[in-house]
């Protein structure tokens, strides 16, 4: 008896079964779009660190160049060397976020893969050649 074609799912196999290419599909299009929103908020929040980064070097700026008073003086040194840490502090956050293993891993890795082969192929041209 011939089998019917309407009974077999698009991929042959039992109708049954999930079709796993539409559950791989779905799986790769969620991780696509949890990776553009964690971009999203990446570039929003150095969006906002850069500013406030701008607006911390002028409030700098505005207190190095206001009049020297010895009453306000250590008022506004306090507030300088807060300004200053607040300023490491969102300069290191911008660096750390770029450089990250995750990003340094693939050419660590070529690196040390293609390293290594060069060194097997430096001992096995020395051996034949001596």
């Amino acid at each position: 008896m011939p089998e019917d074609p309407l009974q077999r799912s698009p991929s042959g196999s039992d109708p049954n079964q999930p079709d796993t290419d539409a559950d791989e599909f779905e799986q790769a299009l969620s991780e696509v779009e949890r990776d553009l929103q964690a971009l999203k908020e990446r570039y929003e929040q150095v969006q906002r660190d850069r500013k406030r980064q701008a607006e911390l070097r002028h409030r700098r700026e505005q207190i190095r160049n206001s009049p020297r008073q010895s009453s306000n003086r250590q008022a506004l040194q306090a507030e300088l060397k807060q300004i200053k840490e607040q300023l490491e502090t969102i300069e290191l956050n911008l660096e750390s976020r770029l450089f990250s293993w995750g990003s340094l891993k693939e050419p660590f890795w070529q690196a040390v893969r293609f390293g290594g082969l060069g060194v097997v192929i430096g001992w096995i041209l020395k051996s034949c050649a001596g």
